[in-house]
């Protein structure tokens, strides 16, 4: 009798940690299936930037420190990320919650062309705010030779990261001017990287889109003569006759101590997210960057182009309803 009474209890307890085991396997996939809330109350948010020397790096991280200042049940942290296309793709995967990206990246990656014509649409991308002019700088040392667009023909040249928005602009601009990469040494290269190897005579010249001033550019020009290669506006009014988010532009005299004002190409830097993401949380995001903009001024010059009148330039998206709710408020 007592041996049948200890069976049972084996019984009972190995049917209650199978129960158990199987009640926490179901929880841990819940928790994995890119939900950014969690069982603690907390709602966790991932900020998708670009390399780790950029604008878009520095403007994250003080997006996030005040999101986890101001906004309550929020835990927000920054991802160094290939920037724009990687960016979207995040987004669509559900491995980040918001973004900065190029509105021309954003639009092909809503529609599913250009560079994603082969991915495919990502439809779950709603904006949050038009931020700021990207501007293409397409920069050289001394002693290359350089100075026109036309004149990179044969060139080792730094193009961008894989799957940036800097890679599509260069690529888009050569184009305007009657080169593909066929007739240059393409380099795929991040900011860093494309300074570096500009430093060490390894390429002619570079590709970069950033807002002004842009950090990797400023530490070239402390050791190398800088020279900006213009894009003129007549290139300019060529591609936006195809690509209608590029504008022409000027890189103001000073900038790299440049005498001269400089031409180029711009397109708009974006503050993306999902359409999934809660109104509430969306609206007291949106809140909180136009309640706070002097921050974002302080961590970077860029940043003194946000204007809350400016959020719909350039966006080829729809609002998220949270954003929506919140310009509707202040009459945007």
């Amino acid at each position: 009798m007592k041996r049948k009474i200890s069976l049972l209890l084996v019984l009972m307890l190995t049917f209650s940690i199978f129960l158990a085991g199987c009640s926490g396997s179901q929880q841990a996939g819940q928790d994995s299936a890119g939900d950014s809330s969690s069982s603690s109350g907390k709602t966790f948010l991932t900020i998708a930037t670009g390399g780790s020397s950029g604008v878009y790096f520095a403007l994250g991280g003080a997006l996030s420190n005040l999101l986890n200042k101001n906004v309550e049940g929020v835990n927000s942290s920054v991802q160094s990320t290939g920037a724009s296309a990687v960016n979207a793709t995040l987004l669509g995967s559900e491995k980040a919650e918001i973004a900065f990206a190029m509105n021309d990246v954003i639009s092909y990656a809503y529609t599913g062309t250009e560079v994603f014509k082969d991915k495919g649409k990502i439809e779950n991308l709603r904006g949050i705010a038009s931020l700021y002019p990207n501007f293409v700088q397409v920069i050289t040392v001394k002693g290359t030779g350089i100075n026109e667009i036309s004149e990179l023909k044969g060139k080792r040249v730094g193009v961008g990261a894989p799957g940036s928005g800097t890679e599509v602009n260069a690529r888009q601009i050569l184009a305007a001017h009657g080169i593909t990469y066929d007739d240059i040494e393409e380099d795929f290269l991040s900011y860093s990287e494309s300074v570096e190897q500009l430093k060490n005579g390894a390429i002619d010249a570079a590709f970069l889109t950033s807002g002004l001033p842009n950090a990797t550019i400023m530490d070239l020009s402390t050791t190398h003569d800088v020279k900006i290669i213009p894009i003129r506006k007549a290139a300019v009014d060529k591609l936006a006759a195809e690509y209608p988010f590029y504008s022409s532009e000027m890189i103001p005299a000073g900038t790299y101590d440049n005498e001269e004002d400089v031409e180029t190409a711009a397109v708009m830097t974006l503050l993306v997210t999902r359409a999934d993401l809660p109104e509430e949380l969306v609206y007291n995001i949106t809140k909180t960057i136009f309640e706070n903009l002097n921050v974002l001024v302080d961590t970077h010059s860029a940043a003194k182009k946000i204007s809350i009148d400016n959020v719909r330039k350039g966006m080829p998206i729809p609002l998220h309803p949270g954003a929506e709710k919140y310009y509707k408020e202040q009459g945007k």
